[in-house]
Order: structure tokens, then C-alpha cells, then sequence
């Protein structure tokens, strides 16, 4: 996927399910899901741990498919072998982007989003790609 793809994404892009979220302020995906809605993404954690709870603010839910609002992107912070059924999950609920955090690299998961009609970035972070490509805000 080219720099250009990535920031239209970026751009794009107002809501998102962060998969695999954690309340653990030490693991990566509460900084990267901190940090997207400094950057005014609405962001909505998703973990069976946090159905009914609230983090950064925003209520959790245990499933993709729980969510009642649309979302335009997955993130996932979930292992490669989970993503297949985050795949799914993404596709089942219209989302137009799957992304795979670093190191969550799915071919067949990213195959299946693709063929769906969404969008893939894989094994990059947002948090990363939105300074590198000149697009944070503040």
C-alpha cells in the first residue's frame, strides 16, 4: 500500500473500532487508542473485557458486532490468528478499512477484507503513519 493510500485512509476515515483494546495504560493499544482521539477520531474499544465498561471515556463493547453506530475502521490488536474472524467481523458490519497493527499479518484475513471491498493496511500503526505522513494534528 503506497503513502498516498495510507493518509486518504487517515483522512477519511472519523470512526473506529479498536479491537484487542486494553485498560493496561503500559500495553499498546490504550497509547495508540489515546492518542487517536487526541487526533479526533471517535474511537470505540472493543474487548470482552470491557462489554458495559468505559475507557479513555468511550463505552466499550465486547464484540464488533456489538457495536450499535457505523465504523469506517478495525484496528487490531488482536494476534494474526485471530484476525481471520476480525476480518469477518469487519465485513459484517460495513467497515471500510481493516487494519492490522505491526507484527498482525494475515494474508488470508487480509484477502478476505479485500475481496469484500475494504480497504487493508497491514502490519503498520496509526500512530506511527499519521506523523510520518505529515497528517497529526496539535
Amino acid at each position: 500500500m503506497h503513502d498516498k493510500d495510507i493518509a486518504d485512509i487517515l483522512q477519511q476515515v472519523k470512526t473506529i473500532a479498536l479491537v484487542g483494546a486494553s485498560d493496561n495504560p503500559s500495553r499498546p493499544s490504550y497509547g495508540v487508542m489515546a492518542y487517536l482521539l487526541q487526533q479526533g477520531y471517535q474511537v470505540t474499544p472493543v474487548s470482552p473485557k470491557l462489554a458495559g465498561k468505559s475507557l479513555l471515556g468511550q463505552q466499550g463493547y465486547a464484540e464488533l458486532t456489538d457495536i450499535p453506530h457505523p465504523i469506517d475502521m478495525v484496528d487490531v490488536f488482536r494476534n494474526a490468528d485471530a484476525a481471520y474472524g476480525v476480518a469477518q467481523d469487519a465485513i459484517a458490519i460495513g467497515a471500510n478499512v481493516l487494519w492490522l497493527q505491526i507484527g498482525v499479518i494475515n494474508e488470508l484475513a487480509a484477502t478476505l477484507a479485500a475481496e469484500a471491498g475494504l480497504k487493508v493496511v497491514m502490519d503498520r500503526c496509526p500512530k506511527i503513519e499519521l506523523p510520518r505522513l505529515g497528517l497529526e494534528k496539535g
